[in-house]
């Protein structure tokens, strides 16, 4: 029986580090990361559940050492720790973009390939290779457009610049970490079948590689943008200052960068993007999981270090058979001072560990004897039933995430289908199955809130408004569009996209309901001073006080919204009208003449208009003093609702993760 087990653990991991790479799994949204690290931790699971039972049947615990072991466990620890202290929301660290999962999982997995002997670590480098084959199939495949014309494939991969994850840059990182393998398999290898499948994969390799770089060449529409250097920097810094320990969280970047990146960014022409990882995995690391994860990193990068030094001091890289792991480890890790890494290549990391180190074997003998002699399996079972435990309870949460991900996307799929009663059900759900994610929150707040728009106007357009039982209805609909949009919020209070979403219900409702104009600005508010240099929050927020007819207020917000981006004509123009309406006019006519200069096209619609207002502008400041002239502004929405539905106790905003500030 053990041995039979041992010969499923064993064909398991094969399975694992095979489909890693080619599992396009349509479970959710994002076709690449949730699939993936469904197939790692079904196959952790069921691999420790194996490994237990061995345990408890043998009586022994035998298992191999290796001289990476320490700083790997040191890293999978930073950021189990870090995710469980530190991020908001932990359905971020552990489903999407799950860093926390790819880091703890890929460890591992590690210790996993590691009980492998070298025989068995070869036979997978074969299987690694196979996969990487169908891996760079499926990118030549995205380069043909060859997906475009099967109707049955998931959107994702129907779109041009289509690759197995997700963009040209991580493709081409994990080919070329693989291209070694490939290359000395090729050389050192006797068996004819072998040879020939690193042959193909080098071919498959080196094609889609060059496909890939072709298509990331500066001024080609795949070509990759990044957040520079010296913002990651910043970014880094700045969070360790706020906690410098554990960092900002695995899978919380975008929160560091929204609210630590420097006015410098706003001068490129990424400056709307908010990004999700630094410009490289070091620097992504020490914001996630500061100082712990940043010296887990070093030992990693010493040990190394060391192990290759050693090797190089006792010739053993001369054998063509202990060469390719350490090229491919040494190449990776100088690839990652460079890019940011995907859970594929996170993962991917540590299977290029396991590999790379030399392990020995240990046995511990578990089977105590009593005193009449009779041997006892209590401690395999004190051993083994807390793993056993374990792996079932968090078996058991995991089918409740895919199946709660998966119903999101059904939602999902209805909506671009203009499915509304599908979509409804479906986003609703997936909330009740899992309500830990921000993600469902914010679409069924969304959707709610496009129904009761909806509502809304047809009321308006027919004769006699909205019935009370109408009225009631749509009542019932903002009040969900509100508690999803907080619940957004409370599942993570620092993120400012979180509080934009229920800003944007707030100013979407006011047309419709009292009180709404007063929630919008305490919530942009929020937003704003978790992402202080982000010009359109500030539009926004003096759109409101512009349409309540409070100028001063609008012109003290859009003013800082154009000191955060001097070059936006959009905030100029804003500013213009707030000046015109505050009674200064040769404000407003600097401010529309600087719009003039910012539009690029003087053959648009929007220098037209701008053109149209800045002479009205120079009409009105030439007819005063005493003209009484009063020219059409933009005065908010017109009640679509007659009287306003009033909203209920409880629909004031959370409060905020921080105290607002109006310097930017």
């Amino acid at each position: 029986m053990e041995s039979l087990l041992a010969k499923v653990e064993k064909y398991i991991t094969y399975a694992v580090v095979f489909l890693l790479p080619i599992a396009i799994l349509p479970i959710s949204p994002n076709i690449y990361t949730p699939g993936r690290l469904a197939v790692l931790a079904i196959g952790v699971f069921a691999l420790l559940l194996i490994k237990a039972v061995r345990v408890i049947l043998s009586g022994k615990l035998e298992f191999h050492v290796g001289n990476l072991d320490l700083p790997v466990l040191l890293i999978a620890f930073a950021y189990l720790l870090s995710a469980i202290i530190k991020t908001p929301n932990k359905m971020e660290a552990f489903l999407l973009p799950g860093t926390a999962s790819a880091v703890v999982g890929g460890a591992l997995l590690y210790f996993l390939i590691n009980q492998f002997n070298a025989f068995e670590k070869k036979n997978l480098l074969s299987l690694t290779l196979l996969s990487g084959s169908g891996f760079a199939l499926l990118v030549l495949l995205g380069v043909s457009g060859v997906f475009s014309k099967f109707s049955f494939l998931p959107s994702a991969m129907r779109v041009a610049g289509f690759t197995p994850d997700g963009g040209y840059l991580p493709s081409a990182i994990l080919l070329a970490v693989l291209i070694p393998f490939g290359i000395t398999e090729f050389l050192s290898e006797r068996y004819p079948a072998k040879k020939v499948l690193s042959l193909v994969f080098i071919a498959l390799a080196g094609l889609a590689l060059s496909a890939s770089i072709y298509q990331m060449l500066p001024g080609k529409t795949f070509s990759p943008r990044l957040p520079g250097l010296g913002t990651s920097w910043i970014v880094a810094v700045d969070s360790l200052k706020q906690s410098p320990v554990l960092g900002i969280g695995p899978g919380n970047y975008i929160t560091a960068f929204s609210r630590f990146k420097p006015i410098s960014y706003n001068a490129t022409d990424l400056w709307p993007v908010r990004f999700a990882t630094a410009q490289n995995f070091y620097l992504t690391a020490l914001t996630e999981v500061g100082m712990l994860g940043l010296a887990a990193l070093i030992i990693l990068l010493f040990s190394i270090y060391k192990a290759v030094g050693k090797d190089l001091g006792s010739q053993e890289l001369t054998s063509l058979k202990s060469a390719p792991a350490t090229i491919s480890l040494v190449l990776y890790l100088i690839i990652l001072v460079v890019f940011p890494a995907t859970a594929l290549l996170t993962i991917l990391l540590f299977v290029l560990l396991a590999l790379f180190t030399k392990t020995t074997l240990t046995s511990l003998n578990l089977q105590a004897t009593s005193l009449n002699g009779v041997s006892s399996k209590l401690p395999s079972l004190i051993i083994s039933l807390p793993v056993i435990v374990g792996v079932i309870f968090l078996s058991y949460h995991l089918g409740r995430i895919l199946v709660a991900e998966y119903t999101f996307k059904m939602g999902v799929d209805s909506l671009t289908k203009n499915e509304g009663q599908k979509t409804y059900d479906s986003v609703r759900q997936a909330i009740q199955i899992n309500p830990y994610v921000d993600r469902y929150h914010s679409t069924f707040a969304q959707v709610n809130l496009a129904i009761a728009r909806n509502m809304a106007q047809q009321g308006a357009s027919a004769e006699g408004g909205l019935n009370e039982s109408q009225r009631s209805t749509l009542t019932q609909l903002v009040q969900q569009a509100i508690n999803e949009g907080k619940a957004a919020v409370t599942l993570n209070r620092e993120r400012a996209g979180n509080w934009e979403v229920l800003s944007t219900v707030y100013r979407a409702i006011m047309p419709i309901a009292k009180g709404a104009d007063g929630f919008a600005v305490q919530t942009y508010s929020q937003a704003i001073a978790l992402d202080p240099l982000n010009p359109n929050l500030r539009i926004a927020l003096g759109g409101i006080y512009y349409g309540l007819k409070q100028y001063d207020e609008a012109v003290r917000v859009l003013e800082l919204a154009v000191a955060t981006k001097p070059d936006l004509a959009n905030g100029h123009y804003n500013l213009a009208f707030a000046y015109r309406d505050s009674g200064e006019l040769d404000k407003a006519i600097t401010q529309m003449t600087l719009v003039l200069s910012l539009i690029e096209n003087k053959e648009s619609q929007d220098y037209a208009a701008a053109k149209k207002e800045l002479e009205n502008l120079q009409a009105k400041k030439a007819s005063e003093p005493g003209s009484g002239e009063n020219l059409s502004s933009p005065t908010g929405e017109r009640p679509l609702v007659q009287p306003p539905v009033e909203l209920p106790e409880g629909a004031q905003p959370p409060e905020g993760a921080v105290s607002p500030t109006p310097t930017p």
